[in-house]
C-alpha cells in the first residue's frame, strides 16, 4: 500500500532556530512510520530572526522539499532601523512608553497594512505554484501551520480553489495572542483578522491546537473538529559530565518585555541579601534573546553580579544547560490570554532531570502539565513568600547534594506518540 502524500505548509524549517521549527521538523521525522508522506513547502529566501545550522542536520534525507522566494518587509525595514527591525520579528516588543518613534511606526505599519501579518505577500505566489502541484502530484490533504497566520491563508484559498482536505495547526492562539494587542491596531483592522480568523476556523476540515485553553476558546467560535496536540521531547544523545557546581537557575529561550517576573527578582535579591551562602552559590543562567525591560529589572534588584548572560545558543547547547542546570526556569505573562500558551521548551524541560520553577498565570496548561507530571513547582505572580521558601527549599537540597526530580507519566509527551495522533488526524480527515 502507498503512503498517504500530505503536503504541509510551514515557513519555520531549518536553518530557522527556536521553538517554532521543532514542531514540524519532529512530524516529519516521524510521519513515514505512520504510513503517511510529508511534503514540506517552505520560504526560499526567509527573512529568520534565529538562525540553528545544526538543525539542518535533522532533516530527513528522503523528504521532498518545496521553495519558493518570498517578500517580506523586514528586508526593507532594516534599512531604516536594523536593530529595531530584528526586535520586532522576533517578538521583542518594547513596552509602549519606550518605545521609538520609528517602533511605533513599525509596528503601526505591520498591523494595519500587513493583514494578517508581514508575510502576506507570500500568500498569491504559493497558491499559484501550490495549487498545480497538488493536482500534478494528486495531494489529497494539506496542512498548514502558524504563526504567520498568512499560511492558514494559504490553505484557505487552496481550499476554496481545489478539492483538497485541509487541516490547520494552530501553534498559537490567533486574536487573543499576547503580541496582537501591541500591533496598534485600528478597529477596522482588528475587525479583518477576526474576520479571517473566522473563515479560517470555519472552512477548515479539522483543527489541531497545542492547549486546551485553545481549544475550549476555538470552540466557541467554530464547530469544526478541533484535537489537542501538544509540542513535546524527542530523544537526543546530549551529555554533560555532571551538574554546575553554582546553585545555577536556568531560562533557556525569549525573555520578552512582558515576561519580566519581577516577584522573583524582588526575592532572589531578598535571599542574596539575607543568606551569604545563597549569595556565593547563586547563579542566574539567560539562555536567549532578554529585553531591554528585563535587563533593567534585573540590574535594578541588584542581581547584575550573579548573572550570567549568555545569548542564542544552538539546540544542543541548549540541552546542555538544561541538563547541568540545577534549577529551570519556565516564565509567562501573568494574563487570562496567555494560560494557553505551553512553550516548546517545557517538554525539553520534563527530560532533563532537573526541577521546574515556573511561574505564571493561575490554573494554565503549563501548571497542569507540571504537576501531572511531578516535574517542579509552578507558582502565581501573587505567592511571593512561598515562591521564596520554595528557592530556599530547593537551596538547602542543592547543599546536601538532593536536589532532584521524579518525574511521572512523561511518554504521552514524547515526539513519537505525538505524531501517531497526529496520523490518526490525517486519517480521520479524509
Amino acid at each position: 500500500m502507498n503512503p498517504q502524500k500530505v503536503l504541509i505548509i510551514t515557513y519555520y524549517w531549518p536553518p530557522a532556530g527556536g521553538p517554532g521549527v521543532q514542531r514540524w521538523l519532529k512530524f516529519v521525522k516521524y510521519l513515514p512510520e505512520f504510513g503517511i508522506e510529508p511534503i514540506v513547502y517552505c520560504p526560499e529566501n526567509p527573512n529568520y530572526p534565529i538562525i540553528d545550522k545544526s538543525l539542518v542536520n535533522e532533516v530527513p534525507k528522503a523528504i521532498t522539499i518545496l521553495k519558493q522566494p518570498i517578500k517580506e518587509p523586514y528586508q526593507l525595514a532594516s534599512f531604516f532601523s536594523k536593530k529595531s527591525s530584528k526586535k520586532i520579528s522576533s517578538g521583542v516588543i518594547p513596552k509602549a512608553k519606550k518605545q521609538s518613534l520609528i517602533e511605533r511606526l513599525m509596528l503601526y505599519v505591520r498591523g494595519n497594512f500587513f493583514i494578517p501579518d508581514a508575510r502576506k505577500n507570500w500568500i498569491k505566489p504559493s497558491v499559484t505554484f501550490l495549487s498545480k502541484y497538488i493536482e500534478k502530484h494528486q495531494i489529497e490533504t494539506i496542512i498548514t501551520t502558524g504563526p504567520p497566520h498568512s499560511l492558514h491563508v494559504i490553505g484557505l484559498q487552496l481550499k476554496q480553489k481545489l478539492r483538497v482536505k485541509w487541516i490547520t495547526d494552530f501553534r498559537d492562539p490567533w486574536t487573543t495572542i499576547g503580541y496582537h494587542k501591541a500591533l496598534k491596531l485600528s478597529k477596522a483592522s482588528a475587525q479583518k483578522h477576526l474576520h479571517l480568523e473566522s473563515q479560517v476556523l470555519n472552512s477548515a476540515d479539522s483543527i489541531i491546537v497545542t492547549s486546551n485553553h485553545t481549544k475550549n476558546e476555538f470552540s466557541t467560535k467554530t464547530r469544526q473538529p478541533i484535537s489537542v496536540i501538544t509540542n513535546g521531547y524527542d530523544n537526543h544523545s546530549v551529555r554533560v559530565e555532571g551538574k554546575d557546581e553554582k546553585f545555577t537557575l536556568s531560562h533557556i529561550g525569549s525573555l520578552l518585555s512582558e515576561r519580566n517576573p519581577k516577584i522573583l527578582w524582588e526575592v532572589l535579591s531578598e535571599l542574596i541579601s539575607e543568606n551569604e551562602a545563597f549569595s556565593k552559590a547563586f547563579q542566574l543562567n539567560l539562555i536567549g534573546v532578554v529585553s531591554d525591560d528585563v535587563l533593567e529589572s534585573i540590574h535594578n534588584s541588584d542581581l547584575k553580579n550573579h548573572v550570567n548572560r549568555v545569548g542564542y545558543v544552538s539546540h544542543d547547547e541548549a540541552i546542555k544547560y538544561q541538563m547541568a542546570s540545577r534549577l529551570l526556569l519556565l516564565i509567562e505573562i501573568d494574563s487570562e490570554d496567555t494560560k494557553a500558551i505551553i512553550p516548546g521548551k517545557l517538554f525539553e524541560y520534563l527530560i532533563s532531570e532537573t526541577p521546574i520553577l515556573a511561574i505564571g498565570p493561575e490554573d494554565s496548561d503549563v501548571q497542569q502539565i507540571i504537576t501531572k507530571t511531578n516535574t517542579g513547582v509552578y507558582f502565581n505572580y501573587h505567592q511571593k513568600e512561598t515562591l521564596k521558601t520554595q528557592i530556599l527549599s530547593y537551596f538547602d537540597a542543592y547543599l546536601s547534594n538532593n536536589l532532584n526530580v521524579h518525574a511521572i507519566g512523561l511518554q504521552p509527551y514524547s515526539r513519537k506518540a505525538l505524531t501517531k495522533r497526529l496520523s490518526e488526524v490525517i486519517k480521520e480527515s479524509l
